[in-house]
């Protein structure tokens, strides 16, 4: 699985979430996370939670580390574990690194009562999708938020690299724990 850090700032709109994203704009094939840094807002047209449609949900920051990972499978119950799974990592990075207490409700991360975190899974016709978005600042988000900056993250790239780190190495690790174990009959 290969990772990569854009160093521009990219306006995460929704469009970002389609298949060979990563290939056509950085030459990365297969497997991958991509992060980058910038502002969020995805209009109804190109949201993917249909929940959010319906109650007509206004996904919006003026400055978001965001995620996007990729997967040739077309499973979209492993896309959800594995969309929580790096849930689980960026919290328990978060943890390590700012001795806060966060809380994970699904697929997003909150502390208290402000919402540090967006994120959908979903499919393409030859791969599944993640994106992840965490607040860096909480200026006038549409719902109660906190950001990372507020929360003592002066680093957005290092924390970048060390959740993307995460989330190959636990791939690699699950993949390699399928190769040692026999079939039972």
């Amino acid at each position: 699985m290969k990772n990569l850090w854009v160093k521009e700032k990219i306006l995460y709109d929704g469009t970002q979430l389609v298949s060979l994203w990563a290939f056509r704009n950085w030459g990365l094939q297969g497997d991958s996370i991509v992060a980058f840094r910038g502002p969020c807002r995805v209009l109804l047209e190109h949201m993917v939670d249909l929940e959010d449609v319906r109650s007509q949900a206004a996904i919006f920051s003026e400055d978001m580390l965001h995620f996007i990972i990729e997967h040739f499978d077309l499973d979209l119950e492993k896309t959800i574990w594995r969309q929580r799974m790096f849930i689980v990592l960026i919290k328990e990075e978060l943890e390590r690194r700012l001795a806060v207490k966060l809380r994970r409700d699904g697929d997003d991360l909150y502390q208290g009562p402000n919402k540090l975190s967006v994120s959908i899974a979903t499919l393409s016709p030859v791969s599944s999708l993640i994106h992840v978005g965490l607040n860096i600042i909480s200026r006038n988000t549409p719902v109660p938020t906190v950001g990372l900056a507020e929360m003592g993250i002066e680093n957005v790239e290092d924390l970048a690299h060390a959740c993307m780190d995460s989330y190959v190495r636990e791939n690699q690790q699950v993949k390699m724990a399928r190769c040692k174990v026999r079939g039972v009959d």
